[in-house]
């Protein structure tokens, strides 16, 4: 057994506890109902063990050391109409390890309960209101929670972002003892779609990394750039050429340098008979590499790319030579 870990018994299953200490944040955004759960720890692939969401249901953190059952058996009590109050209460009932936990629930409704046991590693606490919960344990001081809360509450925004900028907070106050390591960030929509995919909005992880704030920032801004994208596209199907057209002048200057955001622009551009407006991004897209070109020919070749012959030839003709 690796050090510092220990056997505990919870709902009769012995499970392998990981000294997973870190600060972590639950919250719901009332305006839309989204409820999510961000976190940053010096553990690797902190992500799939302290981030528990469902649409329409709860976000819940679990950690210190850390019994991932709290996540799953929590969501399942939230599910069949318990409070986060009383999630909370059933879960640590039933665990003979309580006082190394520190947890934190959010439900639908924005109640926040958070528990941290005696003997989670100082310093450690919590802190809730209404729609969130902070916590924290093993930190270099007692005033990262506080600021994470200040933090949240400041912010404005998406969830997601508010939600990041309180991990920040964390981080600007001392953080974890030991430093950093990995990272995660998990957004579910207010109300389930019947479709999991659908309801994640956004599930992003930085499981080893120097510096994992702020490449979770940086993966939270590439993924609003592709939202941008989806959009355009949309607003193409619709026959909205200026709509379109925003959406893909704000992904890409969220993301300059992806290259294939021009690419695909500029084919669903000419897919929509807007061959003029395409032209210079396809030009742009060439000089990176002509492997997009290559792949122009291929999707012309499945019918991808819905022009004629001759206008595929003049497209390519925009290689430099």
């Amino acid at each position: 057994m690796k050090p510092l870990a220990v056997l505990l018994l919870c709902s009769g299953m012995a499970l392998a506890q990981r000294p997973v200490h870190t600060y972590s944040i639950v919250a719901h955004d009332p305006s839309t109902g989204e409820l999510g759960v961000a976190v940053q720890s010096h553990w690797f692939s902190v992500g799939p063990l302290v981030c528990w969401a469902e649409a329409g249901v709860g976000a819940i953190a679990t950690q210190s050391f850390v019994n991932p059952a709290y996540g799953q058996q929590g969501l399942a009590l939230l599910a069949k109409g318990h409070s986060a109050k009383e999630a909370l209460e059933m879960l640590l009932r039933q665990d003979a390890g309580r006082d190394v936990r520190q947890v934190a629930i959010v439900d639908a409704s924005g109640a926040a309960m958070a528990w941290t046991g005696s003997k989670c590693i100082d310093a450690a606490g919590h802190y809730c209101e209404a729609d969130f919960c902070v916590q924290a344990n093993l930190m270099v001081n007692d005033s990262v929670w506080p600021n994470m809360a200040a933090a949240f509450k400041a912010a404005k925004g998406p969830l997601a972002e508010r939600m990041l900028a309180a991990l920040q907070a964390a981080q600007d106050a001392g953080g974890d003892l030991r430093g950093q390591q990995s990272a995660a960030l998990l957004v579910v929509a207010g109300k389930p779609s019947g479709a999991l995919w659908k309801d994640r909005l956004v599930d992003l992880r930085v499981d080893d990394h120097p510096d994992p704030l702020a490449e979770l920032r940086r993966l939270l801004i590439l993924q609003r750039a592709y939202e941008y994208m989806n959009r355009g596209d949309v607003a193409l199907e619709h026959g909205n050429m200026a709509e379109a057209l925003s959406a893909y002048s704000q992904a890409h200057q969220l993301a300059p340098e992806k290259t294939e955001m021009l690419f695909w622009t500029a084919v669903a551009l000419v897919n929509n008979d807007s061959v003029e407006a395409a032209l210079p991004l396809f030009r742009q897209a060439f000089a990176t590499s002509l492997s997009w070109a290559l792949l122009l020919e291929r999707l012309h070749r499945k019918g991808h790319l819905t022009c004629s012959d001759q206008m595929l030839q003049h497209l390519l003709r925009l290689q430099k030579p």
